[in-house]
């Protein structure tokens, strides 16, 4: 994520108005939903019940944090209406922000914003990045397995598949195979490789798996490992070639944190915010 736009997404929440009620601070959240990029109330709702499970799971109780309340808004002709609203203690703030659309990138600035005690942008920077390298990597996951299912149908085995990955990394690496790669880097066999490659890379790995899967499900004629092996190298070739107008070569970045210590570590800070705010 752009530095400017955490910059503009840290001054929006700091312009957040806020209720301050016995000394704690709360949030509308009709006015948390336009900074989360929902549109409408009814999806972003969704959202809020889900945080309130959430809220009960973890042991809290619900109406200390998520506190029925109205607001005026402004309609036709410079009347205005009540509509019911909800007050939110930083706590919930940051249980919707678990629990929304993990593709917006309000979200990960949300969590972070909301789960660090400071204000202090670099630290939300850091934890924002790695949020959404953690997300990043999920999604390549997905876009994996959709992968799997698509050529599987077009008469690619799971080895043949295996063997497709392999050439797919090769020609993203500029050569480099998978093994080659975990060398370099100096990561066990049995680990993949995605768990430890930055961000940009695993984005790149999962802009090329969809551009396959897209256009699979188009061309039905692309049938059989050769056929669809070449497909998904040719669209690894052009992935590269768009990050090499950038002078990013991702065989030549260092690797990053073991996603699943990062990803312990993420919950482990969470754990600790949920008892700094019981």
């Amino acid at each position: 994520m752009e530095k400017e736009l955490i910059k503009k997404m840290h001054n929006n929440f700091n312009d957040f108005v806020r209720i301050t009620k016995d000394g704690l601070e709360f949030w509308l959240a009709r006015d948390l939903q336009v900074l989360l990029g929902y549109d409408e109330w009814r999806n972003f709702f969704k959202v809020l019940e889900r945080a309130k499970i959430a809220c009960k799971n973890a042991g809290l109780n619900i109406i200390d944090h998520f506190v029925e309340a109205n607001k005026m808004i402004v309609i036709g002709k410079g009347g205005e209406r009540k509509v019911e609203d909800i007050a939110l203690t930083r706590h919930a703030c940051y249980l919707i922000a678990q629990n929304g659309d993990p593709r917006k990138s309000e979200i990960a600035f949300a969590m972070a914003y909301f789960a660090i005690q400071t204000r202090n942008q670099e630290l939300i920077e850091k934890r924002v990045a790695e949020l959404e390298r953690l997300f990043s990597r999920e999604k390549l996951s997905i876009s994996e397995n959709n992968l799997s299912g698509v050529v599987y149908e077009r008469g690619v085995d799971s080895l043949g598949f295996s063997r497709l990955r392999s050439k797919g990394d090769q020609a993203l690496f500029g050569g480099y195979t998978t093994r080659d790669m975990k060398n370099k880097l100096g990561l066990s066999e049995r680990r993949p490789l995605a768990d430890f490659l930055p961000t940009v890379t695993i984005k790149a790995k999962d802009l090329a798996n969809e551009i396959t899967t897209v256009t699979l499900k188009r061309e039905v004629n692309i049938k059989g490992e050769e056929l669809v092996t070449q497909e998904h190298v040719k669209n690894n070739l052009n992935v590269r070639d768009l990050l090499k107008k950038s002078n990013i070569l991702p065989e030549e970045l260092p690797g990053d944190e073991d996603i699943k210590k990062l990803e312990r570590r993420l919950k482990t800070d969470g754990k600790n915010f949920i008892k700094n705010t019981k």
